[in-house]
């Protein structure tokens, strides 16, 4: 049994002069895991293994190009790679259940890997004077971490294509108040990639009364009765909702009868946008205090970023130059006016500066805006219209496939934006921030960020400022890898485009 304190840490409160004991209920015995997860697991390692020969064997040829007498060493390597290669992934906790399907922690694990084996070789190589070939070491063991890492992401992207479909998904019962649990059921049901069902709720009042009356999520009662549920819904997984009903000890309790079934147990805070790598438990006078460090804004990973983004945009320049030509003869050719279009746009610290994009509407469009404002599809400061009338017949394909986008990649050369971050604001727009809002100045903006990769505009205004703000909160080179793999994926499956 996994217990998972998700979003923060659970504090004891007696304030409604009630506490909730949980009673033993019978649990259905553990099976293992499921089908689909044996699957995955198997197609992981099968994966993993193939990445170490495949680097081995890319080294070797670089390194030999052919078999004499002073390669035939190296030969073992190509059998040796991928056993030492498991092993280290083994060490770094890379097959760790908690750290897979979702999220960017898995990867970080491989390149953890890496590195260690790397520094191991290198240790072990100087300590006994061995004459180890640095070409060697160099390309193999990276190519074998790029190469888990590409067949990690599309393992990772079979399963949410299988949870879709409803397969591959995990029973959820779901612990809180109404209003929180009915959020919850409405977030998890958009983002069906977490693979969370939720099959039943515990609820303090024992039946909904509001927000859960509009779902067809059964309510298996009160506090008491949450094994009882677990059993009868047969669920892998309990999450545990902020409340003050259940404190430490019930928690605690919970997750001595759960155990014994093998089901994961989450505890879900108020910290959600915030919890993380920045969040630490540390002892103060012997109690647990959770203790959060501040967003991670400058220095060298910040410098990192800049170098990768700038070094980035430049290799893909050079390399999109062709249909960048061909896109903008298209939209010559197609409508009157220029191929590109600028416009000012806010970007880190409030700071406006000029961005770059293809033309995709008619040169009037600004002074259409006014004449379909009411038939604005969106629910925030942005203007969204599916069926936009401005729109050229060009440009709707440009803008389906991101491609009028591109041209922003001088934007990220000049240092005005970053490959990966929140959206790029009007001033207007800015205008309207919320206080919150304003925070997601406090970085570049970005080409893709994970909005763009969660549903684009088909995503309401709030969910795209949260994911925003979760970015500015809990950036990392490794997410920013992830996010642009998945706007790969995005790009060609494009939906939400418009």
């Amino acid at each position: 049994m996994t217990v998972t304190e998700a979003h923060g840490s659970v504090q004891a409160s007696e304030s409604q002069g009630r506490v909730y004991s949980i009673t033993p209920q019978r649990i259905r015995p553990y099976g293992g895991p499921p089908a689909w997860q044996r699957k995955y697991f198997a197609g992981i390692i099968g994966s993993d293994i193939a990445a170490g020969i495949v680097g081995a064997g890319l080294a070797f040829l670089a390194r030999f190009g052919h078999l004499d007498h002073h390669s035939r060493v190296y030969v073992l390597a190509i059998v040796a790679l991928p056993a030492v290669w498991i092993a280290a992934l083994g060490l770094s906790r890379a097959f760790e259940k908690r750290y897979l399907f979702v999220g960017t922690e898995e990867y970080q694990r491989i390149l953890n890997a890496a590195v260690a084996l790397t520094a191991a070789v290198a240790i072990v190589s100087y300590g006994l004077e061995l004459p180890t070939s640095r070409v060697f070491v160099l390309i193999a063991i990276p190519t074998a971490a790029s190469c888990s890492i590409i067949a990690r992401f599309a393992w990772r992207k079979w399963l949410h294509r299988m949870r879709r479909g409803g397969r591959c998904m995990k029973r959820v019962v779901l612990v809180g108040h109404e209003s929180s649990v009915a959020a919850l059921i409405v977030q998890l049901r958009r983002e069906h990639y977490h693979g969370l069902n939720v099959v039943a709720a515990c609820l303090p009042t024992e039946r909904p009364q509001g927000a859960l009356l509009d779902f067809d999520t059964r309510v298996r009662g009160s506090f008491d009765r949450i094994a009882e549920a677990v059993a009868a819904e047969r669920a892998d997984t309990v999450i545990v909702l902020s409340c003050p009903e259940i404190d430490g000890q019930a928690l605690r309790r919970l997750a001595w009868k759960l155990e014994r079934s093998e089901v994961d147990l989450i505890v879900a805070s108020a910290l959600v946008d915030v919890a993380g790598d920045r969040t630490t438990v540390r002892p103060v006078d012997g109690l647990p205090m959770l203790h959060l460090d501040h967003a991670r804004l400058t220095g060298v990973r910040r410098l990192a970023k800049d170098a990768v983004d700038r070094v980035g945009a430049a290799m893909l320049l050079l390399a999109l130059a062709p249909l960048l030509l061909g896109a903008a003869l298209l939209i010559r050719c197609t409508s009157p006016g220029p191929a590109l279009f600028k416009q000012e746009r806010i970007g880190k610290d409030g700071q406006p500066f000029t961005i770059w994009k293809f033309r995709t509407m008619h040169v009037d469009a600004e002074r259409r805006l006014e004449a379909i404002a009411h038939l604005n599809e969106g629910d925030g400061v942005l203007f969204k219209m599916r069926d936009d009338p401005r729109i050229t017949k060009v440009g709707k394909y440009l803008r389906r496939f991101s491609i009028d986008e591109f041209p922003q990649l001088v934007n990220v050369l000049r240092g005005d934006m970053s490959l990966v971050g929140p959206r790029p604001p009007l001033a207007a727009e800015v205008a309207a921030y919320e206080a919150d809002m304003r925070r997601r100045l406090a970085v570049k903006p970005g080409m893709t960020g994970l909005w763009q990769v969660s549903g684009r505009s088909d995503l309401p205004w709030e969910e795209a400022v949260r994911l925003d703000l979760r970015y500015v909160e809990h950036w990392n080179l490794s997410l920013d890898f992830v996010i642009l793999l998945r706007t790969v994926t995005a790009i060609l499956r494009p939906q939400g485009a418009y």
